[in-house]
């Protein structure tokens, strides 16, 4: 077990954030997502990512607890969850630029926060890993 402070504070944060994936997709799948202004065919486009989704929580656990047990192998999982952090994270900022999904009154700081946190955490990945 570590006990460099950094690395349990970068572990929380990918545990955090794992916890929010699984907890973002617990809440959207039972919201009903009827908005006049949300862009055709929001659903289809974002129930694509549950499974990528899925598989960057399993890499971010993985990877934190191996970087607790101060296996190397989780230093190289937290570079793949920085990749896939920051694949996701342009891909969101993307899709709501294009779909004015950042004003307010269309949940404009919550996606502002999704995108913001999943692209902070991949630069702290990487610049902490790489």
């Amino acid at each position: 077990m570590t006990d460099d402070g950094g690395t349990w504070v970068i572990a929380g944060l990918m545990l955090l954030a794992a916890i929010g994936i699984v907890g973002f997709w617990f809440t959207w799948r039972r919201e009903q997502h009827d908005e006049p202004w949300l862009p055709k065919g929001y659903v289809e486009h974002e129930e694509v990512f549950v499974f990528p989704d899925a598989v960057l929580a399993l890499v971010l656990v993985a990877s934190a607890v191996l970087l607790l047990l101060g296996d190397a192998l989780g230093r190289s999982l937290a570079l793949v969850a920085a990749g896939m952090l920051t694949f996701l994270g342009v891909i969101d900022l993307a899709y709501f630029v294009r779909h004015g999904m950042f004003s307010r009154e269309r949940g404009g700081l919550l996606n502002a926060g999704i995108v913001v946190g999943v692209l902070l955490l991949a630069a702290i990945l990487f610049l902490r890993y790489a």
